[in-house]
């Protein structure tokens, strides 16, 4: 399960802070909405069942995007991975 880091921020515009570093990030709505499910503690198969039924993506697609969104997060140090 990923974890967002505690202090982390996201406004409503998808602008993301982190108090910790001083870094801050701009994300896109799909990228703003994985984040919060993330924060909301949805795990990867729920965060891929709710965007797939809202977005017109399929399933592969989404995938390979949330893997690759995921390994940002891990690399801004925004997110932890916890079992």
């Amino acid at each position: 399960m990923m974890i967002l880091k505690k202090n982390v921020a996201i406004s409503e515009s998808g602008f993301v802070f982190d108090p910790t570093t001083g870094d801050s990030f701009s994300l896109n709505p799909v990228g703003q909405e994985i984040l919060e499910l993330i924060k909301q503690g949805k795990n990867q198969n729920e965060i891929t069942g709710l965007i797939i039924s809202k977005y017109d993506v399929d399933q592969n697609s989404f995938e390979r995007y949330f893997i690759d969104f995921l390994s940002t997060l891990k690399q801004m140090q925004l997110v932890e991975e916890h079992e």
